[in-house]
């Protein structure tokens, strides 16, 4: 049986790294990303590109849902919130879109049943992240369970979350081991062209950068010592 996957990809390190270990344990993969109105809209589209571009996938798909921008309650798509920037928290910051993984499942299950895609990647981080209750493993066990309740009963669909109990500069490592360009990739929550270096996202992406050792290759607006940790 020819082994096929899905990846969610974003365009983030997350969905990068994610999207080269799924190269690495199927026979084909299918890259999907989704604009939702999201404020890096732009900068995302045009990374999961270049990501298409590096590896090769065996099929492509871009869908718009952007019925997320009316539903709003995220500064992600309502330009009337602003992003928490310098401050992380323990409680969930106004840059989680409501339910925006579980969407995003369930437009992949409808694909994978399309193409016979056995299982469904995505770069989901639950111990080192901005603490979104859909990154959780758990969140995924059920959902699995829910997605082959809901198919055929030759399908079968196994959601997989290879990173998603790593710490954010053994991601990097990941990737670095695999020889990953990273700046194929975008974090900034803000930004489209130039990292703002201060929303959550950037301040997770440069923090584990330190913590692994390396200089980001993006472009960041503020100065950064990547010589402290």
């Amino acid at each position: 049986m020819v082994k096929r996957a899905i990846v969610l990809c974003s365009g983030g390190m997350d969905s990068l790294i994610t999207t080269a270990v799924a190269k690495r344990e199927n026979d084909e993969i299918y890259l999907l990303h989704a604009n939702y109105g999201q404020r890096t809209e732009q900068k995302e589209l045009k990374s999961f590109q270049r990501i298409c571009k590096y590896f090769k996938p065996d099929g492509q798909l871009v869908v718009d849902i952007d019925f997320l921008v009316k539903i709003g309650g995220n500064s992600l798509t309502d330009y009337h919130m602003d992003v928490p920037l310098n401050h992380l928290t323990d409680s969930v910051p106004n840059t989680y879109v409501p339910f925006r993984n579980g969407n995003l499942i369930s437009i992949a299950v409808s694909w994978a049943e399309v193409i016979e895609a056995q299982s469904i990647y995505i770069g989901a981080v639950e111990v080192d992240s901005s603490g979104y209750p859909d990154c959780r493993r758990v969140f995924y066990d059920q959902l699995e369970k829910a997605i082959n309740l809901g198919t055929k009963d030759e399908t079968q669909i196994f959601l997989k979350t290879p990173i998603i109990d790593k710490m954010k500069h053994e991601i990097i490592n990941i990737g670095r081991e695999l020889g990953i360009p990273f700046e194929l990739s975008w974090s900034c929550y803000v930004n489209n062209e130039i990292a703002c270096g201060e929303c959550d996202s950037c301040i997770l992406r440069i923090r584990a950068f330190k913590q692994a050792g390396m200089i980001d290759p993006i472009p960041y607006s503020i100065q950064i010592d990547w010589s402290e940790k």
